[in-house]
């Protein structure tokens, strides 16, 4: 009987949200909301449909494996060289390339924790360590602890900014200082895939410690605010050395030629983007509101979720009574939720069905 290492025998393989069409089948019903993957409920710019309607016809052809186009708009858009950017089948790809280009099974990776759970699976699947960091009492990084953190045999540190399933964020000048610890030979990869939703002013802007040399991998998304999740494609940027070791791990075709073209245009449509910032914007505050009347203790987000610590009712509990409801959420550990804010009517119905099970 063949058998994979232990690395590989002992992974707990990530479980995606459920899927709105499986939970109808299996309960049903109709007109089920998912609030768990934290999706744009908005949908997709209009005219990245529009785009990718017109190439449907040319996909028998293999992708642009080099993404010129789209680099070359997000050149301009971001203000750095198309040398500096690298594409991926969405960001997740580029934290398993990142993996697979700087660490070998003796080395380790620093992360907080909890965080996005994807950190320590890449590393796992080459053989390598996490250490994970608590997360702060205010459910930050704690970034002079993941400085201390770093050995010798440290090779990658991941900053989850905003985080992942806790929706905060850590200020300018914090990552400041925890730069100046962060030695010279260790690649920091800062993942921003809800940097569209921020709004605090404190937030830090990481494309200047590209432009003063450091080791540093920022990773987007056109999952979140741009509304792509079903086509993942996202980008990351870094020193151009960087790049072209990364790209030599980065298979040919990573990214189709729909994805690049629906980026592209999503890109372009600047109201499609400032609309779905501005419908999460209002639902956030409509379910701050709605959470402080139910007595619900949340953590203020910069992103599209909202983290919710609960009292006399597990997160599975609370899951199971409101999927029965038509109403996807996210469990996280035993006493917590990660609820993604929907559109104006979901966002109610979801406030109705908490009152109907919390009750």
């Amino acid at each position: 009987m063949i058998k994979p290492p232990e690395n590989i025998r002992s992974i707990k393989p990530y479980i995606p949200g459920k899927p709105v069409e499986e939970l109808e089948r299996e309960l049903g019903i109709k007109e089920a909301i998912k609030l768990a993957s934290n999706e744009n409920p908005l949908g997709p710019s209009p005219l990245a449909v529009e785009e990718i309607q017109k190439h449907l016809i040319k996909i028998n052809r293999y992708p642009d494996g080099s993404g010129y186009y789209l680099k070359k708009a997000l050149s301009s858009h971001l203000g750095v060289s198309e040398e500096s950017l690298i594409l991926g089948n969405g960001s997740n790809e580029l934290i398993d390339i990142a993996v697979k280009t700087y660490m070998t099974a003796d080395d380790e990776a620093v992360m907080a924790w909890p965080s996005f759970v994807v950190y320590p699976l890449a590393v796992q699947m080459i053989g390598a360590k996490s250490i994970k960091v608590p997360l702060t009492e205010d459910l930050r990084h704690n970034l002079k602890e993941m400085a201390k953190a770093i050995t010798d045999r440290t090779k990658i540190v991941f900053v989850a900014n905003p985080n992942n399933p806790t929706g905060t964020i850590n200020y300018a000048d914090e990552f400041d200082a925890f730069m100046k610890d962060v030695p010279e030979d260790v690649l920091v990869v800062v993942d921003e895939a809800y940097y569209e939703y921020v709004t605090d002013n404190r937030y830090p802007d990481t494309l200047e410690y590209l432009k003063a040399g450091r080791n540093l991998l920022i990773l987007r998304t056109f999952s979140k605010a741009y509304g792509l999740a079903g086509l993942r494609i996202g980008y990351g940027i870094s020193r151009e050395d960087i790049i072209i070791e990364m790209n030599k791990i980065r298979e040919p075709f990573n990214t189709n030629s729909l994805a690049q073209v629906a980026a592209l245009k999503a890109l372009e449509d600047k109201e499609h983007l400032k609309r779905s910032i501005e419908i999460n914007e209002k639902g956030k505050h409509y379910l701050y509101k709605a959470f402080d009347e139910l007595g619900l203790e949340y953590v203020p987000t910069e992103t599209n979720f909202i983290f919710v610590k609960l009292k006399g009712i597990t997160s599975q509990e609370l899951y199971g009574r409101l999927l029965k409801k038509g109403v996807i959420i996210r469990p996280i550990g035993e006493d917590s939720v990660r609820i993604t804010i929907g559109l104006e009517e979901e966002n109610r119905v979801l406030v109705q069905q908490l009152k109907a099970v919390l009750s």
